[in-house]
């Protein structure tokens, strides 16, 4: 099995669905790698497009956003790739920020005018429900038990789980060899039920509620292993190239990452038809190129997902 580090490469292409599970990009600098274009990821949004008005008031929950003036949003600020803040400039940006905030201008027409709300995966569905928020930016995986509480619009991201390791391990090559090792997962998250179908029985799973929390158990040797989305542990991977390791190769169903948004909300639609915009007038690449591709050296745009139009709000609305 390749191994994942400095000087051995980082297999970034088989997660993001663009060539083989054989593809490496060898990363010689990761600070330059990984750092954003700034400049090119405003300008996106600047450019981004304005709804029409008669796009929003024909949408219930399109209209009440414009009314309020803001877009409340939960999200995160702690995902290189997804969704980081900038402290100089308090800027967020990555692939989740972009899509909300060009979301925001597009209801809006100002791509600044959102308010976050910081969630995690055990948070997630409760600011839904209880209306804190619109909408719910935070890679987050679609799920049937989860549509049970919320609506989703999407997907807009695809992606599969992977074994994190500390680096230097050279006793776990993958989910197979996690046979009576205690692996971390977050609370909340898909982890725990692809961890009891695909990984030894007899694994010891310790929940935590935070993807900081389980790295830091496997930072001080309290847990062998942390298993999450392949795509969250790439935050981890780019920032700290000699601290971790991904074990193996990716495993487990497709994790569709999907917009959160009230059940039964009429959001459903308004979203799915924004975002085939973006893939169709090639913004979701150009969002992808510049907070992914760019960052880890994959040039090739990966096919974006399909939105899936049977979760509208005929499906979501009881009879």
């Amino acid at each position: 099995m390749k191994r994942f580090r400095k000087g051995l490469g980082i297999l970034l292409a088989a997660a993001l669905s663009i060539a083989p599970a054989s593809a490496f990009y060898a990363q010689d600098d990761t600070a330059n790698a990984a750092a954003i274009d700034k400049e090119a990821f405003d300008a996106l949004l600047a450019s981004g497009k304005v709804a029409e008005a008669d796009d929003i008031s024909e949408n219930a929950w399109a209209s009440a956003v414009k009314e309020a003036g803001v877009l409340k949003v939960g999200g995160v600020q702690t995902s290189f790739l997804f969704s980081q803040l900038d402290e100089t400039d308090n800027g967020l940006r990555g692939f989740d920020a972009g899509l909300f905030q060009l979301l925001a201008r597009y209801i809006l027409g100002d791509e600044s005018a959102y308010e976050l709300t910081q969630v995690d995966s055990s948070t997630r569905e409760s600011v839904l429900q209880g209306g804190q928020v619109d909408c719910v930016f935070a890679t987050y995986s679609i799920t049937d038990s989860r549509k049970e509480v919320i609506s989703f619009a999407g997907p807009y991201y695809t992606s599969r789980q992977a074994v994190l390791v500390k680096a230097g391990n050279t006793d776990i090559t993958g989910v197979d060899d996690l046979s009576g090792k205690i692996v971390a997962t977050q609370a909340g998250s898909t982890g725990p039920d692809i961890l009891a179908e695909y990984a030894p029985s007899d694994v010891e799973i310790q929940e935590f509620e935070t993807d900081q929390e389980a790295r830091t158990a496997l930072e001080q040797g309290r847990v062998d292993a942390y298993v999450t989305d392949y795509t969250l542990l790439l935050n981890a991977i780019v920032k700290n190239p000699d601290k971790y390791e991904i074990a193996g190769e990716q495993f487990g169903p497709e994790d569709n990452y999907g917009v959160g948004l009230p059940l039964g909300s009429d959001g459903v639609e308004f979203v799915n038809d924004f975002l085939e915009d973006l893939i169709e007038d090639g913004v979701w690449a150009q969002l992808w190129q510049i907070s992914l591709g760019d960052r880890t050296g994959i040039e090739t745009v990966p096919a974006a997902p399909v939105v899936d139009h049977d979760d509208d709000i005929d499906d979501n609305i009881d009879d």
